[in-house]
C-alpha cells in the first residue's frame, strides 16, 4: 500500500502495544512525525484511553480486518475522528488510520455520499446492540442513584448517535421520495418529539408561530423529519438555558409555503454565505457539520428549497419552501 496517496498512516506495535513501524501522512493524520510516534505508547499515538488501546489490539490479532472508529485527542486540539482498519501485516498487529474529517473534507460529492452510505450501515447494527444493552440495564430497579444518572446520560448518547446516523444516511440516499400533502405544523411537532428529551434538558423551548390557513404541502416527511429535528436541535444547543427558538409557518410565494427558522445565536460571516450548506464547512451546522448539507440534500430532492440571510439584528434566518 501507499498511505501518503491515500492520506492515511499505516502503524504497527509490539505486543507491548510500542509503535514499531509509522509510515504515511503521520503529522498530517496523528499530529507527529514518524521520529516522534517510534516507541511511543499505542494509546499516546492514537489519543486514546489505555483500554481502548488493548482493544484495538485485541481486534488487530484476531485477523478479521475489523474497522473501529475512535475520537483521537491531540494536545488542546478538538477531538479527531479516525477510522482505523485493524488486522495483522508480517507477524505485528497492524492498523491503517484515516482522519476522517481531512478526508472528507476534501471528497467530491459521489465520494462523500458513498463514504456517507458505508459508516452509517458500518455503525447502525453495534449502536442497536449497545441501545439494546442500557435499556436492558436500565430495567433492574435495584440499580444506585449514581449509576441511573450513567444510563440517562448512556442513553442521550445513543439517542445523539441515532440522529447522526439518519443524518448521514439521509445525506448519501439518492432514491425517489415519496411525496405526500402533510401539515407543515406536523411536521415540526413530529421532529420535535425527536429530540424533546434533549430540549427538556436544554431547557430551551421551540416556539412555532402559524399563520391562519396554511394549506398541506407535498413531502417526504419519513426523510425530512429526522434531518429537521437535528437542525431545530443544533438552533437549541446555542442557546443558554430557558432560551427560545422560533419557527414561523407563512404563506410563501404562489403556490408554496414557507417555514422560517430563528437562530438567535447563529452568526452567519460572509466567509460562510457560499459555502453554508456545504459539508464541514459551516459552523452553524455545529456538531458534525452535516446537518445543514443533510437538510439542503434532502429539500432539493423533494422539490423544496432552502436559504438563509442575516436577522434583522442578529443570528441566522433559514426559509424552508415547500410546493403546496
Amino acid at each position: 500500500m501507499t498511505p501518503h496517496l491515500l492520506q492515511a498512516v499505516q502503524l504497527s506495535w509490539s505486543p507491548r502495544l510500542r509503535i514499531t513501524r509509522a509510515e504515511g501522512d503521520c503529522e498530517g493524520v496523528l499530529r507527529r512525525s514518524a521520529s516522534e510516534i517510534l516507541d511511543r505508547p499505542l494509546e499516546t499515538v492514537l489519543g486514546t484511553s489505555p483500554d481502548k488501546a488493548r482493544l484495538l489490539d485485541a481486534l488487530a490479532r484476531e485477523e478479521r480486518r475489523a474497522v473501529e472508529f475512535l475520537s483521537g485527542t491531540f494536545g488542546k486540539e478538538d477531538a479527531v475522528p479516525l477510522r482505523l482498519t485493524l488486522g495483522m501485516d508480517t507477524g505485528e498487529a497492524t492498523a491503517v488510520v484515516l482522519d476522517l474529517r481531512a478526508l472528507l473534507r476534501h471528497a467530491p460529492p459521489v465520494q462523500l455520499s458513498g463514504l456517507a452510505s458505508q459508516l452509517s450501515h458500518e455503525l447502525r447494527n453495534p449502536l442497536s446492540s449497545v441501545k439494546m444493552a442500557v435499556q436492558t440495564l436500565a430495567r433492574n430497579t435495584g440499580l444506585s442513584e449514581r449509576d441511573q444518572r450513567r444510563l440517562t446520560i448512556a442513553n442521550r448518547e445513543v439517542r445523539t448517535l441515532e440522529r447522526m446516523l439518519w443524518v448521514l444516511s439521509e445525506y448519501a440516499r439518492d432514491s425517489t421520495p415519496t411525496m405526500e400533502p402533510h401539515a407543515p405544523r406536523s411536521l415540526v411537532e413530529e421532529a420535535l418529539a425527536l429530540v424533546a428529551p434533549e430540549l427538556a434538558e436544554r431547557r430551551v423551548e421551540v416556539r412555532v408561530d402559524e399563520a391562519a390557513d396554511i394549506p398541506r404541502v407535498r413531502m417526504d416527511t419519513n426523510r425530512l423529519r429526522p434531518v429537521l429535528a437535528q437542525v431545530l436541535l443544533n438552533m437549541a444547543m446555542g442557546q443558554a438555558q430557558g432560551g427560545q427558538v422560533v419557527v414561523s409557518i407563512r404563506p410563501g410565494p404562489p403556490g408554496r409555503v414557507s417555514l422560517v427558522l430563528e437562530d438567535p445565536a447563529g452568526t452567519l460571516t460572509e466567509e460562510e454565505r457560499g459555502s453554508l450548506f456545504e459539508p464541514f464547512k459551516s459552523s452553524l451546522a455545529r456538531g458534525a457539520g452535516l446537518s445543514l448539507a443533510a437538510l439542503r440534500q434532502v429539500l432539493v430532492h423533494q422539490g423544496s428549497e432552502v436559504s438563509a440571510k442575516a436577522g434583522p439584528e442578529a443570528g441566522t434566518v433559514f426559509t424552508l419552501t415547500f410546493a403546496v
